[in-house]
């Protein structure tokens, strides 16, 4: 859990300014997180997709594909990627 979902969670209770003062966080970007979760939510689901996507063509080239070729696929089926997203931030399982 970050900060700023500790405030969201407990702000009915203790209130925004007194949990951003005990955090040390601005209250205008507890605010600002807030109207950017639908968005950041939205960007979670298709990462995942992504991410399933990327490692069902890893796992069909018997794990050899590096993201280049894997980027490629993706793209012969009409998927709209960049080398740069289809990057893993961490390694694939094996």
């Amino acid at each position: 859990m970050n900060r700023f979902q500790f405030v969201a969670d407990h702000q009915r209770r203790f209130g925004v300014k007194r949990l951003c003062q005990v955090l040390g966080i601005a209250r205008s970007s507890s605010c600002y997180w807030g109207k950017t979760a639908p968005a950041r939510a939205t960007r979670q689901a298709a990462d995942a997709k992504l991410t399933a996507k990327i490692r069902k063509v890893h796992q069909e080239s018997d794990r050899t594909s590096g993201v280049p070729r894997a980027t490629a696929e993706l793209r012969e089926d009409g998927e709209r990627v960049k080398l740069s997203r289809a990057r893993p931030r961490r390694r694939l399982p094996t």
